[in-house]
């Protein structure tokens, strides 16, 4: 059976000053009437029922998660004593899904992510699992075709058809770190190239085989928590082991090293991380002046900004242009928008100023 593992423990910084510690990106309203996380649940319920989604995340996050998802069982809320990349996340899903079903199929989805159309998303992941029905070793990746020479996302280099399966589906030849803007350009040019959107259809079994294949200490690690799940010990055993794993990512630890049995699937939706403020033009139309406006706003001689506010804050401005400006009831951000990659660095000095009741 298919299963959904959400991974949501991000802190989402680029959104400050919106995004905060315990309200990151994907808890927030950005795009539409929901909730990333929502949205992102809402999207898998087509494919996988609530008894049947999971979601990783923090302790500090599992409340408001519980909040907005009040139909996935607590239970299915798996907390994460510290923050250690995707590879112990997603090997931690599988020894509880494995518990509850040992034939269980994972589809790994993020929980901050924009995808459209849904049907596209539903019918790639229904060719992933068709896939993995037929080769259950399989570790399946979803790509996207890139429209744009990206620098910011890893590249999955299409090797042969899967023309067996007469799927729209590749062996992968090589994994490729982000680029700089010419490579981007001729990876778009050759057209075998697909944006790794961290999106993944596997065998809770199969993965964690390969844990213990590359992976070994990790392996260790896992076997052990798995031994005290549902047993009093669990908490205990979880707080002493998950930390002692090293902190990786699913590609570094298992997927590059496992070209034998990985496969992509091109994607039949369009893709977005949401990276940051600028990534939100898109999705809002700007008015005569440009201005991408969310929330209420006046302003005489101004164009080309974001602006966003939250509740009745009415924002005011003269002469403002290529400007982010974002309000929240205790913070106020003002920045070039050419410059808006500096946000990461306001908030380590935010840290070091003391004032983290603000992050």
């Amino acid at each position: 059976m298919l299963h959904t593992v959400v991974m949501a423990g991000g802190s989402g910084t680029r959104f400050w000053p919106q995004s905060r510690n315990t309200m990151p990106k994907q808890l927030l309203k950005l795009v539409g009437d929901h909730t990333m996380i929502q949205a992102t649940t809402e999207r898998c319920n087509h494919l996988t029922d609530d008894q049947h989604i999971w979601i990783a995340t923090n302790r500090v996050l599992a409340e408001e998660i519980q909040n907005q998802l009040p139909k996935i069982p607590p239970e299915q809320i798996l907390i994460e004593p510290v923050p250690r990349n995707t590879a112990p996340c997603i090997g931690l899903a599988a020894i509880h899904l494995l518990k509850q079903d040992p034939e269980a199929i994972m589809l790994v989805a993020s929980s901050d992510q924009i995808i459209q159309p849904e049907s596209g998303f539903h019918s790639t992941i229904k060719l992933a699992t068709t896939l993995i029905e037929a080769k259950p070793d399989t570790l399946v990746l979803i790509g996207v075709p890139p429209t744009h020479p990206a620098t910011g996302y890893g590249y999955i280099q299409c090797g042969p058809p899967l023309e067996t399966l007469k799927l729209n589906g590749y062996q992968v030849q090589e994994f490729k770190e982000k680029p700089d803007p010419q490579t981007a350009q001729r990876y778009c040019d050759e057209g075998n190239h697909l944006w790794n959107c961290g999106i993944f259809v596997w065998k809770a079994q199969a993965i964690l085989e390969s844990f213990a294949r590359f992976e070994p200490e990790m392996h260790k690690h896992l076997m052990l928590i798995s031994d005290a799940i549902q047993t009093p010990h669990y908490e205990d055993v979880l707080n002493q082991n998950f930390p002692a794993m090293k902190s990786e990512s699913i590609d570094y630890a298992i997927l590059e090293k496992s070209k034998d049995n990985v496969a992509v699937i091109q994607a039949d939706f369009e893709w977005d991380d949401v990276g940051n403020w600028i990534n939100l033009q898109k999705y809002y139309p700007a008015d005569s002046d440009g201005n991408t406006i969310i929330g209420l706003h006046c302003g005489i001689d101004t164009s080309n900004n974001i602006i966003r506010t939250t509740d009745d804050h009415l924002i005011a401005t003269i002469g403002v242009e290529n400007f982010l400006i974002v309000h929240t009831p205790d913070a106020t951000l003002m920045a070039p928008k050419k410059d808006e990659s500096a946000i990461k660095k306001l908030v380590n000095l935010l840290k070091e100023r003391g004032y983290e009741r603000f992050l």
